[in-house]
């Protein structure tokens, strides 16, 4: 047989996931086991790529090994061809573990030899769309294509889906025919209709922020039509029953009176991200939309890592977000009935006192306990020694008995740390993992719907054995895809070197993704929350790039950052035809497009100071602004400037033009643009931020392979200490947020003085290509 390495390559497998595949000895062995077997059954046809792959999405998913023969004889034999007959095979064995299989009720539950025909698919495509057809005519390709897709596979569980969608867009087509201009065309925002005088326009509807005619709330209500009802955990798939289930349901019923209760179970030891903002927004926002209940539970059950910081910021973060915890709560208020309900288990013969060291658990294969079969009551003695502090650290866990989906065998319940906590002191010298105190948490909490994110699936099956394994009333978990934005870093360790290397500051530098530095670069927490909506709550996981989030940002900040005008790079102006001492007063309006919400007045005299970017000593074809022949308006002001002179210093670098002014409306012609100015302005500092990074994925070795810190991008922080801006923003509090016409949209940051401002540049104007 030819060496591993080739041999995964040649079923289809990408030469990165077979290296990935080779670390894992038990996956490794398997899916040699299952090639061999399938093609003794193919012969000299070989294993082709379709079969490879439901091959290994079996053997890396497949708990049972004693059903790896009879699977593989399924797919090879082309009586198992879908990924959805292979997922309904596997929970098939899962849930019959007891030989002999029946072998007909197993090919009917997982639609071997079930045909669906072309014309089944045309004609299911067909009624679906009679069904939609009014809205598809007035939508046309704006409509939702994912629910004709969904409906029609509705009726045709085992149809190919690349079919289904196949036939939805030759169906679609014939009825609309081809994309025009105008279905290729970017949906324009309907024009607001100005509020009538003194009236303040809201941007919420019945208190729910509103994302393009959807509202967030309405996001997440469509998700509880896949959930289970509070109560009816047993109708979820996958979800364990036992003899007590039904009375453990009623119980909880009958505490919770129905309703649904989530919770936010984030470790106190680091500052929230971006992909911690879906996870806000969908525990807390999907409990809110449903009239439950979220808890913000800390996992404080490492304390070597956790600081008083953390907890403040993490709070900080969820209210900042818009969301208030039912309560706040925290694993360690349940450390005696964890202790409790451990003791427990070791007395049920599920779990026991294990003496091998942290470093023979590490790998992909770690060799089984000795004293995985010792006595109960020997574990239990020397469970009571561990909590006595008669251990030393890592020279005994408690380990529970049970195989993970991944392959990981009984998972450790408790370790020894004699690291005092921050809550309970030095009350205890014994914590209990994540792997143990999760569940049970949620248990105790009456949690109904535990969503957590995908990588948590391969703790599914121990979440369920573990409350199961107590006879404690069992939520059910339920994963989404995580949120991952490309061209940054957010793990904890990353972003403490980034500190460490004086790449960044802090947590809060704006050039990170974290929550606390979005906030001081400006980012409202509205369009975070715009963000997650648009994102959606999805299975896989989604991979965004910044400017979809960035976008968010000016969507919201156009509608709330008042104008006001800022010269980063300034050339002093004089007009000479004003004379000296001369202030008149200039209203500028708030938001130009509502004159309702708002103005404030600036000063106008006779010396100004424009952009030294709109000014060109030499005309060049399709420039707009201000030349010596040519002459440009000021905004707001009413006047047209037009250079009589220019003045230059020693080196030749124009510093200084004096200019004649005129009313707009005496203006011989209308200029061709008109330029944003500052009279009697404040000095102030601006801070430019761009990518930190300069590859899409930092961490990738494929795409830097001198790692994430050889890719910093050494123009991602531009410090320009000489800008001055209008004197509106004088009273300015931290965080707020202004446009600063025809530059960007800024907000104040925390290092500001009393004598200078300092404002981070949040996002850039939206682009225009045309505009010169």
């Amino acid at each position: 047989m030819a060496d591993p390495l080739t041999l995964f390559t040649s079923i289809g497998l990408s030469e990165q996931k077979a290296k990935e595949t080779l670390k894992n000895d038990a996956l490794c062995s398997a899916l040699k086991d299952a090639i061999a077997q399938a093609q003794r059954v193919l012969g000299a046809a070989g294993v082709d790529k379709a079969t490879g792959t439901l091959l290994y999405t079996m053997t890396s998913r497949l708990r049972d090994p004693k059903r790896l023969g009879f699977l593989t004889d399924h797919i090879a034999q082309r009586k198992i061809c879908t990924e959805l007959q292979l997922a309904a095979a596997l929970e098939f064995v899962k849930s019959h573990p007891q030989d002999p299989i029946n072998q007909q009720e197993f090919e009917s539950l997982c639609g071997v030899g079930v045909v669906i025909t072309p014309e089944q698919i045309e004609d299911k495509v067909e009624k679906v769309i009679k069904k939609h057809k009014d809205q598809l005519l007035l939508e046309r390709y704006r409509f939702n294509m994912g629910l004709l897709m969904g409906e029609a596979r509705g009726g045709l569980m085992w149809a190919d889906g690349k079919m289904i969608k196949n036939e939805v867009d030759m169906q679609v087509l014939h009825l609309l025919g081809p994309k025009t201009e105008a279905d290729l065309e970017k949906k324009t925002k309907a024009q607001k209709a100005k509020a009538p005088d003194g009236v303040k326009e809201e941007l919420t509807i019945n208190g729910e922020l509103k994302i393009e005619g959807r509202s967030l709330m309405d996001e997440l209500r469509g998700v509880a039509l896949n959930f289970h009802k509070p109560g009816e955990n047993y109708k979820t798939e996958g979800y364990v029953v036992t003899p007590k289930t039904m009375d453990l349901l009623k119980q909880h019923l009958e505490f919770t009176g129905g309703q649904i209760r989530t919770r936010f179970p984030p470790e106190p030891n680091g500052i929230l991200h971006i992909g911690h903002a879906k996870a806000i927004n969908f525990n807390f926002g999907y409990a809110k939309a449903n009239d439950g209940i979220c808890y913000l539970r800390y996992d404080d059950t490492n304390p070597e890592k956790e600081e008083e910081k953390y907890f403040t910021a993490i709070k900080d973060m969820v209210e900042w977000l818009g969301y208030k915890p039912y309560e706040i709560t925290h694993a360690s208020d349940n450390f005696q009935r964890l202790y409790d309900l451990a003791v427990d288990l070791i007395r049920r013969g599920h779990a026991y006192v294990c003496h091998q060291r942290g470093e023979e658990l590490k790998g992909h294969n770690p060799p089984p306990s000795p004293w995985r079969e010792r006595p109960v009551e020997e574990s239990l003695v020397l469970f009571d020694r561990m909590r006595r502090g008669l251990f030393a650290e890592g020279e005994a866990t408690v380990r529970m008995k049970i195989v993970m989906e991944d392959g990981k065998m009984d998972p450790v319940a408790y370790r020894i740390k004699y690291t005092a906590h921050h809550r309970t002191g030095d009350a205890w010298c014994i914590y209990p993992t994540y792997d143990y105190t999760h569940c049970l948490c949620d248990s105790i909490e009456n949690i109904t719907h535990s969503l957590c994110t995908k990588e948590f699936q391969a703790r599914r099956s121990s979440y369920f054995w573990l409350c199961n394994a107590l006879d404690v009333y069992c939520p059910v978990q339920w994963e989404y895809g995580r949120l991952n934005l490309t061209y940054t870093v957010v793990s904890k360790r990353k972003i403490i070197k980034l500190v460490e290397e004086g790449t960044v500051r802090d947590w809060d530098d704006p050039r990170l993704f974290t929550l606390t530095a979005l906030r001081r670069r400006g980012f409202p927490s509205e369009a975070i929350n715009n963000f997650c909506a648009k994102v959606g709550v999805t299975v896989a996981q989604a991979t965004m790039e910044p400017h979809m989030l960035e976008s968010c940002v000016r969507d919201v900040l156009n509608d709330h950052a008042p104008r006001a005008m800022a010269v980063l790079e300034p050339l002093k102006v004089t007009i000479t035809n004003l004379p000296e001492g001369i202030r008149n007063d200039v209203r500028v309006p708030d938001f130009p497009a509502n004159e309702f919400m708002g103005s404030h007045v600036v000063p106008f005299t006779r010396t100004i100071f424009i952009e030294q970017s709109d000014f060109r000593e030499m005309m060049e074809k399709g420039y707009k602004r201000l030349t010596p022949d040519q002459p440009v308006g000021l905004r707001h002001a009413g006047y047209v400037i037009s250079v009589q002179k220019v003045i230059k210093d020693a080196q030749g670098r124009v510093v200084e033009l004096e200019v004649h002014c005129c009313s707009s409306n005496e203006a011989a012609e209308k200029p061709k643009a008109f330029i944003h100015w500052v009279s009697e302005p404040q000095k102030c500092e601006i801070r430019l931020y761009e990518r930190l990074f300069l590859h899409k994925n930092p961490e990738d070795p494929s795409e830097v392979p001198g790692g994430f810190l050889s890719d910093i991008n050494p123009n991602s922080l531009q410090v320009i200490d000489s800008a001055l801006v209008d004197i509106s923003v004088s009273k300015a509090k931290v965080f707020d947020k202004f446009q600063f016409e025809r530059v960007g949209y800024f907000a104040l940051d925390p290092d500001s003085t009393a004598d200078k401002l300092v404002f981070n540049r949040t996002v850039t104007l939206k682009e225009d290509p045309g505009k010169m």
